[in-house]
């Protein structure tokens, strides 16, 4: 479940069309490395936190870095089939295993919004175009699929990632190194909402 109080009603089911392109994994792959590297994530962070691992893939790569779509709900962006899967227990048993560069994306992701809450996330994706174009005209508790040209133009402009930070050079010890101090950043005061005080936030920690 999301991690929040009031939880809306699913989203009407649709029967999604994955993104084109070369994927070699899909969504539950790449969740899984979340949880690893990230453990006890929410579910309602995890898919966030999945969307930007798409959008940076996009923008660094050209292509997708899983074929699952991703839709406008009302607490941002999700992996509908995930969140379906996961839900009826029908994730697959087998894995594949991510290689370097996907590996890397995940590893820039988590050190760029690792440390920001689930409903931080939802805040900042709120204030984003992909999501935004998306949620036009759609209604409260339904889904809307947000495309991947909306996702790869946004990460390659306003969201881009920031040029101080190699993101080839991310690897799991980096993020591990960076992760150490995360419970003592849960400690700290409630986190900002307003979407350009949390921009912010992820600049001075990238």
């Amino acid at each position: 479940m999301f991690d929040r109080a009031a939880r809306p009603a699913s989203p009407t089911a649709t029967t999604p069309r994955p993104y084109p392109g070369a994927v070699a994994v899909s969504a539950h792959d790449v969740a899984a490395v979340l949880r690893e590297r990230l453990v006890g994530v929410p579910t309602k962070k995890l898919h966030k936190l999945l969307y930007y691992c798409q959008g940076h893939h996009l923008a660094t790569f050209d292509q997708p870095l899983f074929e699952e779509t991703i839709s406008a709900w009302d607490m941002g962006p999700v992996v509908g089939t995930l969140w379906y899967d996961e839900k009826h227990g029908q994730a697959p048993v087998e894995r594949t295993v991510l290689d370097e560069a996907q590996l890397n994306t995940v590893g820039y992701v988590l050190s760029r919004y690792g440390a920001l809450t689930g409903l931080d996330l939802e805040n900042l994706t709120h204030s984003e175009r992909p999501w935004q174009r998306a949620d036009q005209g759609r209604r409260p508790n339904t889904s809307a699929r947000i495309e991947p040209e909306w996702i790869r133009e946004y990460f390659s402009t306003s969201g881009a990632a920031d040029d101080s930070t190699d993101e080839a050079r991310l690897d799991s010890t980096a993020v591990s190194q960076w992760l150490r101090d995360a419970e003592k950043r849960r400690q700290e005061p409630a986190r900002p909402d307003n979407p350009e005080e949390l921009r912010a936030r992820l600049h001075r920690s990238a």
